[in-house]
């Protein structure tokens, strides 16, 4: 993930140079940034107007030394809702300024109660600068300052971006602050602060030559890149309080990606997910197989088992519908009856038949569904056939006048009601329970040849005849 560090030109208020002149007409302001990487090696760098900024990952604006001012205090003990206030009250004497014009931040690893760092800078300055960076595409993630208290001795010489004299930036345990390195302040300054201590000593460009009067004997070059690269290494972020970003839920989750992403501690992790994610789809490949090389066996067993039955089928498409066919077709050369022919459908009835009811007027029957013609029925009366006729497999629906039985959706039927059905059995003489009363009356059924017709049930009305 790369990141894209902006410099921050210096407040002309604050700055110890004149002015800046403002731009010609037309043209747009220009803006100093380094390319990094996540590991802070440097990309490129360069200046251009807010449109061409290259794009990143991460933005991060540093602030100039002079444009921040730095105050070790207590940290007080308040709600997050106001805690700024309770700063600005603990500085109102230090502050050259109404509070309510400056921006105020705490440093990184401050505890209520405890002395922490106070960053001080304009805050409509510092808004507009984050503003004008956000209008052009360009959301800021972090603000952190180019100088930033650490506890050892430092100074460090740098040429500010207007003309003007050169500037020492100095840190030591008591504070920071900026000096011009051309008058006598800086180095009254430096000899009262680092009587006895090892001052770390740097210089950007041309400006080492200055520190030879304040006895800088090592001077480290360090270029205004190294110093950006340094602050974006800065572990802290200046947009508190008012200034704090939008929309911190979502920013805290892209902020958490990205470092999930892009920082080296999180590697093992995102290898062991990736090695995870590669086990997950061997091991369900490796499954798949499985069914699929299962299935096939099963699928030819199941041809092995139709044609070793019936070896006139050659062609084999689908062997549980062949098989089932073909047994159909020895059930019906054999005389057996079906599940959907009328003589087990006609039983079934037969025993579910209410006594209380008298006979059917007429029976129809087409393969799997016999119509009764019986009027009269209470819904009562049908749950209860319908209850009775489960066990066999069957299921009754009222119709005006009528009844129709049918054969029992699987996706309804009760898981017994295959065991709980009687084999049927061929009709004979002396069979009453193949038809209901009014059916064993109405309904034309020869009887097998060579047996006298039995004689009719009596029932309190008589059958007109069936309709096949």
């Amino acid at each position: 993930m790369s990141i894209l560090i902006v410099l921050l030109p210096a407040p002309p208020r604050l700055s110890v140079q004149a002015p800046p002149q403002a731009p010609a007409e037309g043209a747009a302001p220009e803006w100093d940034w380094v390319l990094a990487s996540d590991t802070r090696q440097l990309i490129r760098q360069g200046r251009d107007p807010l449109e061409r900024l290259p794009r990143a990952g991460s933005v991060v604006a540093v602030l100039p030394p002079e444009a921040l001012s730095w105050h070790r205090l207590p940290v007080p003990k308040a709600p997050a809702a106001r805690l700024r206030a309770a700063l600005a009250g603990l500085l109102e004497e230090s502050l050259l300024e109404d509070e309510a014009d400056l921006h105020l931040a705490l440093a990184p690893g401050w505890k209520a109660g405890e002395p922490g760092w106070v960053a001080v800078t304009h805050r409509a300055w510092l808004r507009g600068q984050l503003a004008a960076l956000e209008t052009g595409g360009a959301t800021v993630d972090r603000v952190v300052p180019a100088w930033a208290p650490d506890g050892e001795p430092a100074g460090h010489a740098y040429a500010p971006a207007q003309p003007g004299a050169q500037t020492l930036a100095w840190r030591d345990p008591d504070g920071l602050a900026c000096l011009p390195l051309h008058g006598g302040g800086a180095r009254t300054w430096v000899a009262g602060r680092s009587a006895g201590a090892s001052v770390r000593w740097s210089a950007s460009g041309d400006s080492a030559q200055p520190l030879a009067h304040l006895d800088a004997e090592t001077v480290a070059a360090r270029s205004a890149t190294d110093l950006a690269l340094a602050a974006a290494a800065w572990d802290g972020n200046l947009r508190q309080f008012d200034l704090a970003p939008q929309h911190r839920g979502s920013r805290l989750l892209r902020d958490g990606w990205r470092r999930f992403r892009s920082d080296r501690a999180w590697r093992p992790v995102r290898w062991g997910l990736l090695a995870l994610v590669a086990v997950q789809l061997v091991g369900l490949n490796a499954w798949a197989w499985q069914q699929r090389d299962a299935l096939a066996r099963q699928k030819a067993a199941m041809a092995s088992l139709l044609q070793g039955s019936f070896p006139h089928v050659r062609a084999v498409i689908d062997p549980g519908v062949q098989m089932q066919k073909e047994i159909e077709l020895l059930r019906a050369s054999a005389g057996r009856p079906g599940e959907t022919d009328l003589e087990p459908m006609l039983q079934a009835v037969d025993a579910a038949w209410p006594p209380s009811r008298g006979p059917a007027d007429s029976i129809k029957f087409e393969p799997g569904s016999l119509t009764l013609a019986s009027a009269g029925w209470t819904p009562a009366e049908i749950d209860g056939l319908r209850s009775r006729l489960q066990p066999f497999g069957l299921d009754a629906e009222a119709a005006p006048g009528r009844l129709v039985i049918s054969r029992l959706d699987p996706r309804r039927a009760p898981p017994a009601a295959a065991a709980a059905a009687p084999p049927a059995r061929p009709p004979g003489p002396g069979a009453q329970g193949m038809v209901p009363p009014a059916a064993a009356q109405g309904a034309s059924m020869p009887p097998p040849p060579g047996q006298p017709l039995p004689p009719p049930r009596q029932s309190p009305a008589q059958g007109t005849g069936d309709e096949q």
